[in-house]
Parts: C-alpha cells; sequence; structure tokens
C-alpha cells in the first residue's frame, strides 16, 4: 500500500515537472510561455500601426479627396463658368481683384472710346492702366472683405438684413472708396494735397449723389438674391456702367484752386 501511494506521487511529481495537459484541457507550460511571448509581442502591432500612420484622419482625407475629386469633375463640366467658381473657392481673393481689373479696365477703355472726338485719336494707356491697378489692388480685395463682413453682421438675406446692407453701403464703403479712388488717381496723377483737395470739393458730392440715384436698386439685387461668394462678381458687373462714369470723372482736368 505504501509502494502504491509513492508511486502515485513520483507520477504526480512528473506530471507536473513536465506540465502534461491534465484531461480537461489545461493548458500546457509550453502553450504557456507561447501565449506570454505572444503578449509581449502585441504591443508591436500598435507601433506598427503607428509607424504606417493608420489613423481615422488619413481615412477622411481619402473620402474627402475622392469627394473633391468628384466635385471637380462636375464642376468642370460647367465650362467657364465652373472653372470660375472653382477659382471662387479655392482663390478668391486673387480672382476678384483680376475680375475688377479686368472691368476697369475694359470701362476705362469704353470711357475714353466715348470721349474720343475722332477714331484716329489714340487711348491713354497710362490711364488704363491706373485703372487696372485700382480695380486689382483696391477694389477687388475690398469688395472681398466688405461682403464678408456684411454677410456675418447680417447673415440672413430678409428684406431688414438687405436694407441694413444697402444703408452701410450707401453711409460707409461707397464714400471711403470714392475717395479713395479720387484721392490714389489724382496722386498718381502727379496732383499735390491742395489739388486733391479742391478735385474732392469739386467732384466728391455730385459723385456720391449720381450714386444715391443708381447704387441702391443695384445693392438690393445682390445682397438680397446673390450667394455672398457671387456678390463682388455681381457687384462688378454693375460697376461697369458706373465705372465709365467714375473713370471719366476721375479722367477731367485738374480743379482750380485759390492762393
Amino acid at each position: 500500500m505504501t509502494a502504491v501511494f509513492r508511486r502515485n506521487t513520483n507520477i504526480t511529481r512528473l506530471l507536473h515537472k513536465h506540465s502534461i495537459t491534465d484531461p480537461i484541457g489545461a493548458p500546457t507550460l509550453l502553450q504557456s510561455q507561447t501565449q506570454s511571448k505572444a503578449y509581449l509581442r502585441f504591443p508591436q502591432v500598435f507601433r506598427k500601426a503607428r509607424d504606417y500612420d493608420l489613423s481615422p484622419s488619413v481615412f477622411s482625407s481619402a473620402f474627402s479627396s475622392s469627394k473633391s475629386s468628384a466635385e471637380t469633375t462636375s464642376v468642370s463640366k460647367l465650362g467657364f463658368v465652373g472653372w470660375y467658381l472653382g477659382m471662387l473657392q479655392h482663390r478668391p481673393i486673387l480672382t476678384k481683384s483680376v475680375t475688377a481689373a479686368l472691368i476697369y479696365t475694359a470701362a476705362d477703355l469704353s470711357s475714353q472710346t466715348l470721349a474720343k472726338s475722332s477714331f484716329s485719336e489714340s487711348y491713354d494707356a497710362v490711364r488704363t492702366l491706373r485703372m487696372a491697378g485700382y480695380g486689382m489692388l483696391v477694389l477687388g480685395p475690398s469688395l472681398h472683405f466688405w461682403f464678408n463682413f456684411m454677410s456675418r453682421v447680417f447673415p440672413k438675406r430678409d428684406i431688414f438684413s438687405t436694407l441694413m446692407k444697402m444703408a452701410m453701403g450707401q453711409t460707409l464703403y461707397g464714400p471711403t472708396m470714392t475717395v479713395v479712388f479720387f484721392s490714389l488717381n489724382a496722386c498718381l496723377q502727379g496732383e499735390n494735397g491742395t489739388e486733391i483737395g479742391a478735385r474732392l470739393k469739386r467732384d466728391l458730392f455730385p459723385t456720391l449723389l449720381s450714386g444715391v440715384m443708381y447704387w441702391p436698386l443695384c445693392d438690393f439685387i445682390t445682397f438680397r438674391f446673390i450667394p455672398v461668394q457671387l456678390q463682388p462678381l455681381v457687384s462688378n458687373g454693375f460697376s461697369y456702367l458706373w465705372t465709365i462714369y467714375m473713370t471719366y470723372m476721375a479722367g477731367l482736368e485738374k480743379a482750380g484752386t485759390t492762393s
């Protein structure tokens, strides 16, 4: 009986030493060591994922790029209009500045054509260049920021908001830009401060009075029905006739000054 007990004890020690699987499927020592090694290697998976930068932003950028490419394809089907809308989205200030420069160039050429006494009379290229530069460097950027500012102050396009935008345009933006236009153009023509003051005294009030008769209806259409990103374009379209008048006024001779 004692010998049988000792033999069973030795068998138990052998089972424990070699970690033989028991009848219910308990893990052996070799399996336990394998799992431990696998557990130790598990953080490397995250390190590899970090090396490949498999983050949600990667997938979102991929979806957004595919979406933008689809939008680009749909916009490209619209021809010049689609191209212009795309430029307004990606380079708004530059696009609006170039648009204003082209409109001022066309308006000044039209103004000079109407003022010519004969077809043989030549155009004033320097004057046209001044007008194009004003549209490119001053008017285009100012229109961009002004319309964006108006859309933030009065985000709606109801009657009240439209009338408030019109009032601010007639009392703030319009007079300011008219003074800047006359002063800058006169300065580029070599006029001094006294002569610029005399020109403003002579031409500013008649110009503003003409603007009150011309711009309210244009502003109402622009602010009431046109999206903000297209408002500078529509405003520039309306300003073609107005710019013919403005370039004519700016092209007048110096105002007489009294000492």
